[in-house]
């Protein structure tokens, strides 16, 4: 499980006095506790592996946001800062998918759902995302299936 390997890492890193490492795996740690304490759930439980991926997605999106922002108002050093953070979040999310991946499927549900116009984008996007649940970003799939239907 996602929570317990994050857990054991602090434990490592804490050892082998690895401070920006141990740093964000307590802001992972942080956001997983946050996520159960939002459902009503006990801080002590360990969050289920599809939550804590959707947890950790939204970090990696937040950090990817923050470096465009940074790189806009010219701050090489903030934007240095998070990519620094994002080498230690991004090997617990899986392998994402490439385009070409992520097209095969797109054009599969095209013809299983059989769309044809650009009106039904959203139905085509949604079928798409729901099969390649947390291997795919959002916007990714977007530009594939606005191309397929242009």
């Amino acid at each position: 499980m996602i929570h317990q390997q994050i857990k054991e890492q602090i434990q490592k890193s804490m050892k082998n006095k690895e401070e920006i490492k141990l740093n964000v795996l307590r802001a992972i740690l942080t956001a997983l506790t946050n996520e159960l304490v939002a459902n009503k759930r006990k801080p002590s439980e360990i969050l289920e592996d599809d939550k804590a991926l959707r947890v950790i997605q939204r970090m990696t999106r937040q950090r990817k946001d923050s470096i465009e922002q940074f790189k806009k108002g010219g701050r090489a050093d903030l934007v240095q800062k998070e990519k620094e953070e994002l080498v230690f979040i991004e090997p617990f999310l899986p392998k994402m998918l490439s385009r070409k991946e992520i097209e095969k499927v797109a054009l599969t549900k095209k013809a299983e759902l059989k769309i044809e116009d650009k009106s039904k984008t959203g139905i085509l996007m949604g079928a798409v995302m729901k099969e390649l649940q947390g291997k795919v970003e959002g916007k990714d799939v977007k530009e594939i299936v606005e191309k397929l239907l242009n």
